[in-house]
């Protein structure tokens, strides 16, 4: 009893001696500008995004004629170093962690920086064959998708640890708990990563899930849940691809459409096989660091504000918090990038160039007949195209006649979610327990469960 009551002065103790006013206004400010960043939207030249994205498409137009070449000269270099930590092991890099994480990797992932850094060289000066460096190969992969990467990942990285280690994320987390846990299964705190997707980019999502995996907030479960239906489009997104396939005037009911199909799949997803079997453990080079269990006596917001306060008092210098930043983009360009030239060419090859996806879909096409989809062998490849390349189905489908069909083909596409040109490497990459196999089941799963929703629905809005 004696022990007890210590406990509870002592806590009471480091309570006062933490909710202090300097450490509420170092929550409550970064917190704040963390929010406005990443989870307010913004309408910026004429279209819904985020701080973050208006920054980096205001850095990409400024840099677009020679973005392309530095980032070769990145993955190259990338290569270099990569070399040079396997053979030389020079004692700069192999005396600093985080260095030697990012360079000392093993031979696959070598060979694949050589191939994104080859594949790279061979599009910016058009030699070797035509398939690889063509516009819908890897032209497309070195002007279009890496230099939005690139600089999405830039501000992304730098300002992310706003989000991440200042309170906010336990804040939202404790008070969300009581939504987020019966309906999916999740910490609180996964619906920032869920609203940093929807306002802004799917690998937002994922950057920051695998950060608060890494960081020991998620189980295996929660991260490989999260990553996998929770990366959602964004709104900028889902407007490109919806005026592109010449609905833009079905912008409403077409979205309304991919909010439902994908709540559905984020119910069903986490509680079936290979997401269920995945274990709740936490990464063994952190252990368990949540806390999202709201003690008796105090209320959700009373806790929420002290873990929040609690973490953000932990931060002793900008310098560490910039430091951490830093790490985030050199970890995305030198590592990250060189595996979405070499495996989104790669993908985007095998859907332009051979017949592997009209092969595939071939058992897609009775059903889209059952489901009364107008053009369903045009239609069918439409709906697995989208694993290579999250902007092919719009490609695949823009040729349909039926405006049924080509806005069926444009929802399923935003909720397949796994494409590998962009964020299956970056899962593939991270350190959470999701293999190749696993993205090609789930990114199955979600098709077939979502797909005869959107129909539903679709067949409501043409009627």
């Amino acid at each position: 009893m004696e022990l007890e009551k210590k406990e509870i002065l002592v806590s009471e103790f480091e309570r006062e001696e933490t909710m202090t006013t300097t450490n509420k206004l170092k929550f409550i400010i970064p917190s704040i500008v963390g929010l406005f960043l990443f989870l307010i939207p913004l309408n910026y030249g004429g279209k819904w995004t985020i701080g973050v994205g208006i920054l980096a498409e205001t850095a990409q137009g400024i840099t677009a004629d020679y973005l392309p070449a530095f980032m070769v000269a990145v993955l190259l270099l990338s290569v270099v170093l990569t070399i040079a930590a396997n053979v030389a092991k020079p004692q700069w890099i192999m005396n600093s962690a985080f260095l030697k994480g990012l360079f000392h990797v093993s031979g696959f992932w070598l060979v694949m920086r050589a191939a994104g850094a080859l594949f790279a060289v061979m599009v910016i000066f058009e030699i070797g064959p035509a398939f690889i460096w063509d516009a819908y190969t890897g032209g497309t992969v070195l002007y279009e998708l890496v230099p939005v990467l690139t600089m999405w990942f830039l501000f992304a990285g730098l300002l992310m640890p706003l989000l991440l280690e200042f309170g906010l994320m336990d804040f939202i987390g404790t008070s969300l708990r009581k939504v987020m846990r019966p309906l999916f299964r999740l910490p609180g705190r996964s619906s920032i990563d869920a609203v940093a997707s929807w306002m802004g980019s799917g690998t937002v999502g994922v950057l920051i899930t695998t950060k608060q995996y890494e960081e020991g907030f998620y189980t295996k479960r929660e991260a490989a849940v999260i990553a996998t239906n929770f990366s959602v489009a964004s709104i900028a997104f889902s407007l490109v691809v919806i005026s592109f396939i010449g609905l833009d005037y079905m912008f409403i009911p077409f979205y309304l459409t991919v909010i439902v199909a994908g709540l559905i799949a984020a119910i069903i997803c986490p509680r079936i096989p290979p997401l269920s079997r995945k274990a709740d453990t936490y990464y063994e080079g952190a252990g368990k660091q949540i806390s999202e269990e709201v003690p008796e006596g105090k209320t959700s917001r009373q806790w929420a504000l002290e873990r929040a306060v609690a973490t953000a008092s932990k931060v002793k210098s900008v310098k560490g918090v910039a430091t951490k930043g830093f790490q985030n983009v050199l970890d995305i360009w030198f590592g990250l990038i060189p595996l979405v030239m070499a495996l989104g060419t790669i993908a985007l090859i095998v859907a332009e160039y051979t017949s592997v996806f009209t092969y595939l879909s071939y058992p897609f096409v009775p059903i889209l007949e059952l489901l009364r989809i107008p053009e369903a062998q045009a239609a069918a490849p439409a709906l697995l195209v989208g694993f290579a390349d999250m902007f092919l189905p719009a490609v695949v489908g823009s040729g349909i006649e039926s405006e049924l069909t080509r806005f069926v083909i444009a929802a399923v596409s935003m909720t397949q979610l796994i494409y590998m040109s962009e964020i299956g490497i970056l899962l593939l990459r991270s350190k959470i327990p999701l293999s190749l196999l696993d993205l090609v089941i789930v990114f199955f799963q979600r098709t077939i469960i979502t797909l005869p929703i959107i129909v539903f629905m679709a067949h409501v809005f043409f009627f």
